[in-house]
């Protein structure tokens, strides 16, 4: 499961073409939600995101499917100036079927998507029944009780 998200330049574009560069990367997008907006976080003055969740099928391990996404961020312009900076495209590894990593370069399930509305939102969307595994929580109550990005919602009701 992959977390496409952008607010720099034509994010709607740049997330599109991201998933339509999956195929050659080794990705197969099953579904994918709607678009989200939300406000920027953490500095609302930022321009605002548009965020999206795929669900992909992969023979890729974990490793493998970050140094995809990084290389298709890096595609799309992305530098990195800290910390929640704005960006021209931002994709993240949510989950990797049930597999639980902690590392110093990868963690899977994500550690913060289930805080953030903005993820949540768009993974409910298309799997509402999905279970974190590490908490066993669904992704329509993680979506309900996510503190950040309160505000998103999608694009087209």
């Amino acid at each position: 499961m992959v977390a496409l998200g952008a607010n720099l330049g034509n994010a709607a574009a740049a997330i599109t073409a991201a998933l339509a560069r999956f195929p050659s990367t080794g990705l197969r997008e099953v579904a994918r939600s709607r678009l989200w907006r939300s406000q920027a976080w953490p500095d609302p003055h930022d321009p605002p995101y548009l965020n999206a969740v795929a669900l992909v099928e992969t023979t890729l391990g974990p490793e493998e499917v970050i140094a995809v996404l990084l290389a298709l961020e890096a595609r799309a312009g992305r530098t990195r100036a800290g910390a929640n900076a704005p960006r021209t495209l931002d994709l993240d590894l949510i989950a990797h079927g049930r597999r639980v990593i902690e590392g110093p370069r990868l963690s899977v399930p994500h550690p913060r998507a289930a805080e953030r509305r903005f993820v949540m939102g768009p993974l409910a969307e298309l799997a509402p029944a999905w279970r974190h595994p590490v908490t066993g929580e669904c992704a329509a109550e993680l979506a309900a009780r996510a503190t950040i990005g309160r505000d998103a919602a999608p694009l087209e009701a």
